[in-house]
């Protein structure tokens, strides 16, 4: 009786169809025998090669050429190719057992590691490579789609272009206003601030908001320990001034979670890391770890914040300067956010220059201009003495992918610093702001043209 690696090997020869689908997601590790292997190997080397399909003599052939092969295994793999014969079966049948089998190999090889692991058997791997190995094994599918065709799959353009994406929504009104209706996922979104400004009171509130919305939310901290960014969002969903969250008797702090409880859904996890010492990849397995031990899967991720991360492609005392350093991790977190399928924010620090400037741009970016070329959201905050006696911080787009950034380029937003809030501010408030982009607005389209004409006239 046939089995499946024979019908797999045969069809890889003779349909061609069937040969190009299934080829970039066959592993020769799948394959248990020595012989079969070899087949794979040189089927794979001549098809990439020659854009065609082997014939068995080609396969003999490139096989006897093999150093690594003894005159037994030799004959072996001549008897296994002798054996295989063009027999039609049904493509989608054969693509569904293909698949599977994929899977159950992949399965079954990272179990079989992940042992080897626990056991202490491998040199360069710890256990903390075990949900990895094992997530990407429970990952392993099918994927034929290869690109868009732009003239045959239009339905599926208009469709895409009339989908509702899905986002997190801000608390607040005008951060929805100029990223229309909150963060989208697969993005990293960068706040702007000098030291002590807002950048983790305006993080912690964001995820408070969250978790309020029902939705799973994952801080990391590397700056702070995980115990003051809880005592952040206390005071911020406890409605309690942070120094006196202290003096709660624990009664009644335990009655403020327990209601807090049952108003939401969602989950919050905070991590805390070192300063400095991690980056994209210990993210990545947090996740996985998170995945598996509680079922917790993120539905936006904070990381507080980008400067103090580190890279994986880069060591932080290598020979490699701040603009590429910088730019390296900005890129990673925005690739963990495309694999996650989440929205990440992120903060960074003003250059001493910008610290204290009331009209902050994207040069004052510190260490890197690269992180501006990568994030798709960027907006400063900013304070000074006049905002803070109103108890407000002023919001400046500086990059903005969502939405026209010139629209509501400045706006403020009340601050409460006690409770670690931010809250919308009555519209008289935004009214006086220079530059705002608000007073761009036209009522008609020749009003713009005509206003267009008098500047160049006069």
């Amino acid at each position: 009786m046939e089995n499946v690696e024979t019908t797999i090997l045969k069809n890889l020869i003779f349909n061609d169809e069937y040969s190009r689908k299934v080829l970039p997601f066959i592993n020769k590790e799948y394959f248990e025998s020595y012989h079969e292997k070899v087949i794979f190997e040189e089927t794979e080397k001549f098809i990439v090669q020659y854009n065609n399909l082997p014939t068995k003599e080609a396969i003999i052939i490139e096989s006897e050429k093999r150093t690594d092969i003894s005159d037994d295994g030799f004959k072996s793999i001549c008897d296994e190719v002798g054996k295989l014969e063009d027999t039609p079966n049904d493509l989608q049948w054969l693509l569904d057992t293909t698949e599977k089998w994929c899977k159950d190999r992949a399965i079954y090889l990272a179990l079989v590691e992940s042992i080897s692991i626990a056991d202490g058997n491998s040199e360069k791997k710890n256990q903390d490579a075990i949900p990895s190995i094992l997530s990407d094994a429970l990952a392993v599918s099918f994927d034929n789609q290869v690109g868009h065709d732009y003239l045959q799959d239009y339905e599926q353009r208009y469709e895409f272009y009339h989908k509702e994406e899905e986002k997190i929504p801000f608390d607040l009104e005008f951060f929805n206003k100029v990223t229309k209706g909150g963060l989208p996922n697969k993005t990293l979104n960068i706040a702007l601030a000098g030291t002590g400004v807002g950048k983790s009171l305006f993080m912690c509130h964001v995820a408070s908001a969250s978790l309020l919305q029902g939705k799973n939310v994952l801080y990391i901290t590397l700056e702070m320990a995980e115990e003051k960014i809880a005592e952040r969002i206390d005071a911020n969903l406890l409605n309690v001034n942070i120094q006196e969250i202290t003096n709660l008797p624990q009664v009644m702090f335990e009655n403020k979670v327990t209601k807090l409880a049952k108003k939401t859904q969602g989950s919050l996890i905070i991590k805390e890391y070192p300063t400095a010492s991690a980056h994209s990849g210990h993210f990545k397995s947090l996740l996985n770890e998170l995945a598996l031990k509680k079922s917790f899967r993120p539905d936006i991720i904070f990381i507080d914040y980008l400067n103090i991360c580190a890279s994986s492609r880069y060591k932080a005392n290598g020979n490699v300067n701040s603009y590429s350093y910088i730019k390296a991790i900005a890129e990673e977190l925005r690739g963990l956010a495309v694999e996650a399928n989440v929205p990440i924010v992120s903060a960074t620090q003003t250059t001493r220059s910008g610290y204290g400037n009331s009209d902050v741009d994207l040069t004052d970016t510190s260490e890197s201009f690269g992180l501006p070329a990568t994030a798709d959201l960027m907006f400063a905050l900013i304070s000074t003495e006049e905002l803070e006696g109103l108890n407000q911080i002023m919001v400046k787009q500086l990059k903005n992918r969502y939405n026209d950034p010139t629209m509501n380029k400045r706006f403020v937003v009340g601050i409460d610093r006690a409770k670690m809030r931010l809250y919308d501010c009555e519209q008289s408030a935004q009214d006086d702001i220079v530059d705002s982009g608000q007073e761009e607005e036209y009522n008609k389209p020749e009003d713009k043209l005509l206003t267009k004409f008098a500047a160049l006239k006069f």
